[in-house]
């Protein structure tokens, strides 16, 4: 287990985290958001310390989500496979930019028998981790459908996507080269950042959430901005998105909604 101090520094962030490849990220900015850094500065953040930010991981049953859970929040790894039942959460709290920011982390259940009692907690998440093990290629596809069914339940809202590719310790270089082409296929499509990482030897776990929580910081920070400004005049309310740093986007149909639990998804 890591020193309080370790875990401490680790939650430490005053530069932008980097990206896994640049190829895989629809944000190539190196650094945060100008006007981010200059907000932190002053203190004019409003009330961000107090809000939380509430990230979702989903993926197919097996694939390691709950594994990339408690190898980053408890620097722990258990082989033996227990089923999430529903949704499991914990609370990671970081200093980003001497401002402090807290972030939930929902682990929900991958099984189909309680994939609509996991759906109910969708709803309200700032990042969407999506998780496919690099062995399985079948789960990689079926990554589509998570997102689908995430985005239903957050359809006013532009959370980040994350594509995580699990397990990476159980593959040869030369197929993990292989499952990675086709993830930065599927990452292009849904618009999403690639990771690869490996919850058995911690490779690019920390790495990987560290940049989670830094982006959707910055993003909160200029939320925070807009909104300051269109209190004040300074921004025509209703145009949305004028300090967000916008990913690379795609002019694509939004996907049908689901029929699935649809009488029982609200929270």
């Amino acid at each position: 287990m890591p020193s309080t101090k370790q875990a401490e520094k680790d939650r430490l962030i005053n530069e932008l985290p980097k990206f896994y490849a640049a190829d895989a990220a629809p944000r190539q900015a190196l650094h945060f958001h100008s006007k981010v850094r200059e907000a932190c500065s002053t203190g004019n953040t409003g009330n961000i310390s107090l809000k939380v930010a509430k990230s979702i991981i989903v993926g197919d049953s097996g694939v390691g989500k709950t594994c990339l859970v408690n190898r980053y929040c408890r620097n722990l790894f258990d082989r033996d496979y227990k089923a999430t039942i529903g949704v499991d959460f914990e609370v990671e709290r970081f200093m980003i930019l001497d401002q402090e920011f807290n972030m939930q982390i929902w682990d929900t259940a991958g099984q189909e028998r309680f994939k609509c009692m996991a759906a109910s907690y969708y709803r309200g998440a700032h990042v969407i981790v999506l998780v496919f093990e690099l062995t399985n290629v079948k789960s990689l596809y079926n990554t589509k459908q998570w997102l689908e069914e995430a985005l239903e339940q957050n359809s006013t809202t532009f959370p980040e996507i994350f594509l995580v590719g699990s397990k990476k310790d159980l593959c040869k270089a030369s197929d993990v080269s292989q499952m990675e082409m086709k993830a930065l296929k599927v990452a292009e499509e849904l618009n999403a950042e690639y990771w690869s990482v490996s919850a058995k030897s911690g490779e690019n776990v920390k790495e990987f959430f560290r940049r989670v929580a830094a982006i959707t910081f910055e993003q909160a920070i200029l939320r925070e901005l807009e909104s300051q400004d269109a209190r004040t005049g300074k921004l025509q309310i209703g145009s949305g998105g004028v300090l967000r740093v916008e990913k690379k986007k795609k002019e694509e149909e939004k996907p049908q909604k689901s029929k699935c639990c649809s009488g029982g998804r609200g929270l």
